[in-house]
């Protein structure tokens, strides 16, 4: 059978047998235990409630033209037609695809697009049920599947459902006296998506914390936890943090889908020097490798991306985080727990005794991880970590202040990769313009380059980005690099010879504006200060 055939006629469904057994198709949509188990607030006008549709392989594809299409799944049973046909009350065409095809369009169709907000308006609950809620711990296998569920975790499950259909890294959930607002951070943008009655507030927190395993009674100190979810098919990881605020608890939810674990320095979009620098440093059998940059800017992709580099099955590798956020399989994973004296310095000293080959820490931020990191590259391990700076010899100065050794730094230090997050522009709606006088002046451009402004349109929701595009720097530690850092040179020493040949932050940022990739403004934002470094060292 081809991979996805129209069978080009309507579907004929007869009269519903009456001596059907329970495991067949036919009751399973009008029954559950003698009652209706269709959704409370229905997804689409003509829709097949989601659990139905994803144990028996059938879901509505988007309509093209008068006639409404059914995608079935192969393999499944064709009887389900039949009550498929009784429940929409009207004739569809049938279209075969394969099981990976299925699970795209059950993703797609049950996104809960725009559920959110009709979730909240139906949620009226007092302060009387919120104990109630707090103990109905959901038991649902998906995250979809629970038309029957309160109405504080249906609307918490929208919430999470939209956010991941659009590819949100962050959910703000924010109380004050007017009423609760819920933001959610859109390529590193925060955008306001849904606002409630101020009542909603305490019993949506409650919910939250009930499902991330934390102390509902505790309202006085911040909290952190994990929920585990699976959305069409999806596996999510969401991180909760509370925080108390003057108008109730505020609630950060951040999503990290453990499709990222599976990326690969081919898809990380590191190019040229960067990428060059960053697979020799990987090749080393030891020696520290570090990559910086603030938060949210990617390190850990970065990093994981060069575990699964490494990760042959001929290598230990270990690693200590603060969390683990995301499983990789073949690897050694310990989470810090600083109420139990985990700390980075105390984990990475433990996992040194398990015959590590390569050892990766998330961050070093005292010194005595920072001693500890380069005793264990000295004894023949090869250590990746990350460091908050702003630039890449911002990581070699850091580490200095650290107060490690100039002489054990040089000799121990391979590679420092830097990095950024920039707004990718909408391939579909930018618009060609003239760099103006201050653009140019800043990125260093000839008066009239065609750069690309963002305009908007459907595909990217109106704001003219879609996706973020990383911005990289890297140093190799050279003999001339390690001849400096030895002898204390400062960062503009350094940035010369390292970026003598290979580009900077801003020179990256003015590559991806000229190539149309994103605008003066993002690349301004990233880098202006790289470029005015720049230019100085280039004029003196």
């Amino acid at each position: 059978m081809s991979e996805e055939s129209n069978s080009g006629a309507p579907a004929k469904a007869g009269a519903q047998g009456s001596s059907a057994e329970p495991d067949r198709p036919e009751l399973l949509l009008s029954q559950k235990n003698g009652e209706s188990i269709s959704p409370a607030i229905p997804l689409r006008p003509v829709d097949i409630p989601y659990g139905f549709a994803r144990k028996h392989g059938v879901v509505i594809l988007p309509e093209e033209g008068a006639r409404l299409i059914i995608a079935v799944r192969e393999g499944s049973d064709p009887r389900v037609l039949l009550e498929v046909r009784r429940h929409l009350a009207r004739s569809f065409d049938v279209r075969f695809v394969d099981p990976a095809q299925f699970d795209r369009h059950l993703s797609d169709h049950y996104a809960m697009d725009g559920s959110a907000a009709a979730m909240a308006g139906s949620l009226d609950v007092g302060a009387d049920e919120l104990d109630m809620l707090a103990a109905d711990i959901p038991t649902a296998d998906d995250l979809l599947d629970s038309a029957d569920d309160a109405p504080a975790i249906r609307l918490i499950n929208g919430i999470i459902a939209e956010a991941a259909r659009q590819g949100v890294s962050d959910i703000h959930i924010e109380p004050y006296e007017t009423g609760l607002i819920v933001r959610m951070r859109i390529d590193g943008v925060l955008r306001e998506t849904l606002r409630m009655p101020p009542h909603v507030a305490p019993v949506v927190v409650s919910r939250i914390k009930v499902m991330a395993r934390l102390d509902i009674a505790e309202r006085r100190v911040p909290q952190d936890g994990r929920i585990g979810l699976t959305l069409g098919g999806k596996l999510l990881d969401v991180r909760v943090s509370t925080l108390p605020s003057r108008a109730g608890e505020r609630v950060v939810l951040r999503i990290l889908d453990k499709e990222n674990a599976g990326i690969n320095l081919d898809l990380l979009g590191m190019t040229g020097a960067p990428d060059r620098i960053f697979r020799e440093g990987l090749s080393e059998p030891n020696g520290i490798i570090l990559v910086t940059g603030p938060t949210g800017s990617g390190k850990t992709t970065t990093l994981y991306a060069g575990l699964r580099q490494l990760n042959d099955g001929t290598r230990n590798i270990l690693t200590v985080e603060d969390p683990v956020e995301y499983a990789i399989e073949g690897v050694g994973q310990t989470q810090v727990n600083a109420k139990v004296g985990l700390t980075f310095a105390a984990g990475l000293r433990a996992i040194l005794r398990q015959d590590p080959d390569v050892v990766m820490v998330g961050e070093i931020r005292d010194r005595e991880t920072a001693e500890i990191a380069v005793q264990a590259s000295l004894t023949g391990h090869l250590v990746l970590s990350t460091v908050h700076t702003n630039d890449a010899v911002g990581a070699i100065t850091r580490m200095r202040d650290m107060r490690v050794e100039p002489f054990l730094l040089a000799s121990t230090l391979r590679a420092v990769i830097a990095q950024r997050l920039v707004r990718r522009l909408c391939q579909h709606c930018r618009e060609p313009v003239q760099a103006d006088k201050s653009a140019s002046a800043l990125l260093g451009f000839d008066p009239g380059t065609i750069i690309y402004r963002a305009r908007g349109c459907e595909e990217c929701s109106g704001t003219g980005y879609k996706g973020r595009i990383g911005v990289f720097e890297a140093i190799r530690v050279d003999d001339t690099i390690r001849r400096l850092i030895n002898d204390g040179g400062d960062e503009s020493l350094i940035a010369r010879h390292a970026f003598l040949n290979a580009p900077n932050l801003g020179s990256a940022a003015r590559a991806l504006v000229r190539d149309g990739q994103t605008t003066a403004e993002e690349a301004i934002r990233v880098s202006r200060r790289d470029v005015v470094e720049v230019e100085t060292i280039a004029d003196g």
